[in-house]
């Protein structure tokens, strides 16, 4: 058996499925307080992708940092 008769197996499924489903309820969030425009849409779906970028901003502002 040769090196290029290895197997490896990856099992992030269940992580990818869980960042998924937050980028889903991140998105209806972000979507829903636009004003509906096609561009506030696409900003609404942008904000999702970066959604975790804004909790640790309001967590710091919070926290006086």
């Amino acid at each position: 058996m040769g090196s290029s008769d290895r197997v490896t197996y990856v099992n992030s499924g269940t992580w990818g499925f869980f960042f998924f489903l937050a980028y889903i309820g991140a998105a209806v969030y972000f979507v829903s307080i636009s004003d509906g425009s096609f561009w506030g849409v696409i900003l609404g779906l942008l904000q999702a992708i970066v959604w975790p970028a804004y909790v640790v901003y309001h967590g710091l502002e919070m926290l006086g940092a």
